[in-house]
């Protein structure tokens, strides 16, 4: 990337590429060893914790947080390059910095809604990297990508909410360290208003009638990464209202300023990955022949090659756009381009990743290279914070908007 950002942008650049090479690649065939011979695959392999003392240490920790109390103090478009950068080892370095989902839009959620006494009880640990956290939107019985849907019931009883519901990959659940849960439900069902019906509450995970029933998988495998992706069951779950974040009906509002941030930093981090697939794509071929001479001198693969130089770059514009919207007009004021970043990467990535690992063949598919998760991360990404189609059709109803 040959952008010139603010100085102290451009040093944590180097900072962050410098603890990447010596660090995070040489951490990954150990990591994967290490999980391997763990009792349980949801445990933390020892190198991780090794790798956040040494991040801490360096100062690349919470680089998230654009609240200087809570984090670096980094505006958006300060922060991209630095996700980017993570990107190109999604499953580690993210974690390594504090900055992985979803802890990251759980803390921003806690640093803007939460109470004194939540954000003492749960930020201050999550903000040290003691605890991890999961998020509690997705159900399997309904369509939620249309919010309204949720079944999750939050009802009053004095002094305490009691919370009935099933919920679905809900990512970070599996982790033994996984303390608390940000479960969204229904307070008022039958309201008049569908975006005042929703509210959100924390749940601590050993609180009775909290079980985490099993861990999903993604495309056949159980995805470690960042906890894994866990099916849970809230029983009449009975907590205090004061764990209630924000106000009764709340949740909708708080939710949207929730995946704002969470939906640029996934792209900025996609953008990391596609940069990783060019990078073995370029390697793998120059170093193979084919039929007489090197994959690099055949036609489709310099096509391949070119098509995801121009994909890239294209789409590190329109991120960078829309970091720089967000810092000064606003998420709401960027709503149009954080919903083209949310359809555009994912996509575009996923096919980059695609065609890094045609060109691996069989190692494409396997385990001794990347490409398998990485493009299993980013097709995910189509459906997460929203599928492709939701911002489709809200994208295309503020473009029509304007000839009605």
């Amino acid at each position: 990337m040959d952008f010139a950002f603010d100085a102290r942008t451009e040093e944590l650049r180097g900072e962050l590429l410098a603890f990447m090479d010596e660090h995070i690649h040489p951490a990954e065939a150990t990591a994967e060893e290490q999980r391997a011979a763990l009792t349980s695959p949801w445990d933390t392999p020892p190198v991780v914790e090794e790798l956040k003392a040494e991040a801490r240490r360096r100062g690349l920790w919470n680089l998230f947080l654009p609240d200087p109390r809570y984090g670096a103090g980094l505006t958006n478009l300060q922060y991209a390059p630095l996700a980017e950068i993570t990107g190109r080892s999604p499953h580690l370095a993210p974690t390594a910095l504090n900055c992985a989902a979803p802890d990251t839009g759980n803390m921003e959620l806690l640093a803007q809604f939460g109470t004194e006494e939540q954000r003492k009880r749960w930020l201050e640990p999550l903000l040290a990297g003691e605890i991890r956290s999961a998020f509690a939107m997705t159900e399997p019985e309904v369509a939620s990508s249309d919010a309204s849907n949720i079944e999750t019931r939050i009802e009053r009883d004095g002094d305490d909410y009691v919370i009935t519901g099933r919920k679905w990959y809900i990512s970070g659940a599996m982790y033994p360290g996984c303390e608390i849960f940000i479960v969204m439900g229904k307070t008022d069902p039958e309201g008049a208003d569908p975006r005042r019906r929703q509210s959100m509450i924390l749940v601590p995970r050993d609180t009775p009638g909290l079980e985490v029933r099993r861990a999903m998988r993604v495309y056949g495998f159980e995805d470690h990464a960042h906890g894994g992706h866990a099916e849970i069951v809230l029983d009449g779950v009975r907590v205090p209202a004061t764990n209630l974040v924000g106000e009764e009906g709340g949740g909708f509002a708080i939710a949207q300023a929730r995946l704002g941030p969470g939906r640029i930093h996934h792209c900025m981090r996609l953008i990391g990955m596609a940069e990783r697939a060019i990078e073995l794509m370029c390697r793998r071929a120059v170093s193979r022949t084919a039929f007489g001479k090197p994959l690099a001198q055949q036609g489709v693969v310099q096509e391949w090659i070119a098509d995801s130089r121009v994909a890239v770059e294209q789409l590190r514009l329109l991120v960078l756009k829309t970091a720089w919207l967000m810092d000064t007009v606003g998420n709401r004021g960027a709503h149009t381009e954080i919903q083209a970043i949310k359809i555009a990467t994912p996509r575009t990535v996923a096919g980059i990743i695609d065609q890094a690992v045609q060109l691996h063949g069989a190692g494409g598919v396997s385990q001794d290279f990347p490409l398998a998760e990485l493009w299993a991360a980013a097709r995910t990404l189509r459906l997460a914070d929203g599928p492709d189609e939701v911002h489709q059709r809200s994208l295309a109803r503020r473009e029509l908007r304007r000839y009605v």
